[in-house]
């Protein structure tokens, strides 16, 4: 049998406020970009799409805004969507298991 593992830690800022959606069932998700920052001789900044959901989610809510520093640790999900016009897209983004706020 084989193991398939899949982690993912960050530390960057966030790069807005959450976007919260609520759901009729008392579920929540929270969606926001995060910045991470390489530091050296060419300064880049690299961004990832960033979900929670429950818990996590009520966290971000509660103490996650714009430019806030936090650690996540999650896992990558890829994901394939259509767009409003009926294009096909794909998106990997990181779903948090585990934040802190610095």
């Amino acid at each position: 049998m084989q193991t398939i593992k899949n982690h993912i830690t960050l530390i960057g800022n966030m790069g807005a406020n959450a976007h919260i959606t609520n759901f009729d069932n008392g579920n929540k998700v929270a969606r926001f970009d995060l910045a991470t920052h390489k530091f050296g001789k060419s300064n880049n900044t690299e961004w990832h799409k960033v979900f929670a959901w429950g818990n996590m989610a009520k966290f971000i809510e509660s103490y996650g805004e714009k430019g806030k520093q936090v650690a996540i640790h999650g896992r990558l999900v890829n994901r394939t969507y259509l767009t409003k016009k009926g294009e096909k897209r794909k998106a990997t983004e990181v779903e948090v298991k585990h934040i802190i706020g610095l």
